[in-house]
């Protein structure tokens, strides 16, 4: 994903417009704008604001995972979770465990299934 892009979701995500987060940031807003078509790239100090303004790393806006451990979807997942507050964060960590007994029920169902028809053949 591209730096502006990156910097729409996240305006998008936090109902920012373009103006607002110029102003804070003290960045012309032409400039940013450049930014977000991906027509400019911003300077380190700038691309420093940004990341600290949104608390997010300057990694996360230039969409590069160095870790092997890690990847874009983790990183985007770990950012949602602290934008979050800590009730929104138990509530997501509840909602992710439905999911895993989800997952664990269909696996568990589909295994049967296997063995039936393996039985059978």
């Amino acid at each position: 994903m591209m730096f502006g892009d990156i910097l729409r979701n996240l305006l998008e995500e936090r109902n920012l417009s373009q103006k607002q987060l110029s102003a804070e940031l003290n960045v012309a807003a032409s400039t940013l704008g450049n930014y977000i078509r991906n027509l400019r790239e911003p300077d380190y100090e700038t691309l420093k604001r940004l990341a600290a303004y949104f608390d997010v790393s300057t990694d996360y806006l230039l969409d590069y995972c160095h870790s092997p451990a890690g990847n874009r979807l983790e990183n985007e997942l770990l950012r949602v979770f602290r934008a979050l507050t800590v009730e929104q964060q138990e509530l997501y960590i509840e909602q992710g465990k439905v999911f895993l007994i989800q997952n664990n029920k269909k696996e568990k169902s589909s295994r049967s299934e296997k063995a039936v028809v393996g039985k059978a053949g």
